[in-house]
């Protein structure tokens, strides 16, 4: 399977990746759907509850704060660090519905980035949109237990992601779907492919002629439309891909 999938690669010229959080379990973050997966054990606060109740807000803050240290202890895996040189040596682009900012840590460039959930490694201002480190805040949040406010505008302050019930961002939509138009393969890893309007991109791709490959320990209600489907560990799979042509 690797050998046709990096021969596919090699004679792409618009190559597309589309990660999920299936990506990252082997660099130690928990995703979300799997049989380990966070939504096993916690129930999603969705964003109408978090501006509505500060109750939820404390709990929210309390499950991050609880949870960052798997964020911040964690490094790119051999997934991410082969799929940013291929996005290097192919002039490549990457969709990802993570929060986790590996990619980014792998050494692909900003420009080469759509974050569709956005990114849980720092805060933003729902109102005025300032942006805070998380850092900053935890410190306060420790001591006080109040859910954290703006200094400039006392908006409510959340973290940088796409939460339930949350629009998602229209311009990093925009761009995505323009993207997966122009590419002619498109390449689907660690995703169940069940959340949508970001599970559409894919399928986009595939109508407007890109070839369609789908990477992941589990089937997805995608698989019958896919060029390749490979139910194999994500790391493995792009360890035995080469880059020498």
């Amino acid at each position: 399977m690797s050998l046709k999938l990096e021969e596919l690669i090699k004679n792409s010229e618009n190559i597309i990746f589309f990660t999920g959080a299936g990506i990252s379990t082997n660099s130690g973050i928990p995703d979300f759907r799997g049989p380990q997966g966070v939504w096993k054990t916690a129930t999603p606060i969705y964003f109408q509850d978090f501006i509505s109740s500060r109750e939820k807000r404390i709990e929210s803050w309390k499950r991050k704060f609880g949870n960052e240290l798997s964020i911040e202890s964690a490094k790119p895996n051999q997934g991410h660090e082969k799929i940013a040189e291929i996005i290097a040596k192919k002039d490549g682009f990457l969709i990802t519905q993570n929060v986790d900012n590996l990619h980014q840590d792998s050494g692909v460039e900003e420009k080469k980035i759509i974050e569709l959930h956005g990114n849980a490694t720092y805060a933003r201002c729902l109102d005025c949109k300032l942006r805070y480190e998380l850092s900053d805040l935890k410190e306060a949040f420790l001591e006080s237990n109040e859910p954290p406010v703006c200094s400039e505008c006392n908006g409510i302050i959340k973290t940088a992601t796409v939460s339930f019930g949350q629009a998602m961002p229209e311009k990093e939509m925009q761009i995505a779907q323009r993207e997966a138009i122009k590419s002619d393969l498109f390449i689907c890893v660690g995703t169940s492919l069940a959340v949508f309007p970001a599970a559409d991109i894919p399928l986009l791709a595939k109508e407007t002629g890109a070839k369609l490959v789908i990477i992941n320990n589990e089937d997805t209600q995608m698989d019958g439309f896919a060029d390749l489907v490979i139910n194999e560990d994500i790391s493995k799979v792009f360890s035995d891909i080469s880059l020498d042509y």
